[in-house]
């Protein structure tokens, strides 16, 4: 049985052009602005509603979209960080609720507010026939 109920609420990814992606997230499949970390015509991140985070990165010169994390709503942060432990993770520098699994993907878990609604997100089969 698992400690807690939880959903991937957003995959953050290193960009060289971060307009680019916007552009395109937000012209193509309509992923408006959620929030963002300085200003609209110079951000250094860029969340949408529909789960992208954009982090700028103008000196990386690997592909575009590299991962950066995975950001998971948990319906009880302190039941998944104690049945985390068990795994072999290790804490990150950002805090406690950041977690650098062994083969080195980084996962942000976070608590939502309120408890409850992760349940309702897990209820919704966007695949699902009306």
């Amino acid at each position: 049985m698992s400690a807690t109920r939880a959903y991937l609420e957003h995959v953050a990814v290193w960009v060289k052009d971060i307009h680019w992606h916007i552009r395109f997230f937000e012209d193509v499949l309509g992923m408006q602005m959620r929030e963002v970390d300085g200003t609209p015509d110079v951000p250094r991140q860029y969340w949408t509603l529909g789960g992208m985070q954009f982090i700028h990165a103008p000196e990386f010169d690997g592909p575009e979209g590299r991962l950066a994390h995975l950001g998971v709503i948990c319906e009880d942060l302190e039941a998944a960080l104690a049945a985390a432990q068990q795994f072999g993770v290790a804490e990150m520098t950002q805090g406690r609720n950041w977690l650098r699994l062994p083969d080195g993907l980084a996962v942000e878990l976070i608590q939502a507010k309120p408890a409850s609604c992760v349940a309702r997100a897990l209820a919704i089969n966007p695949r699902s026939e009306a």
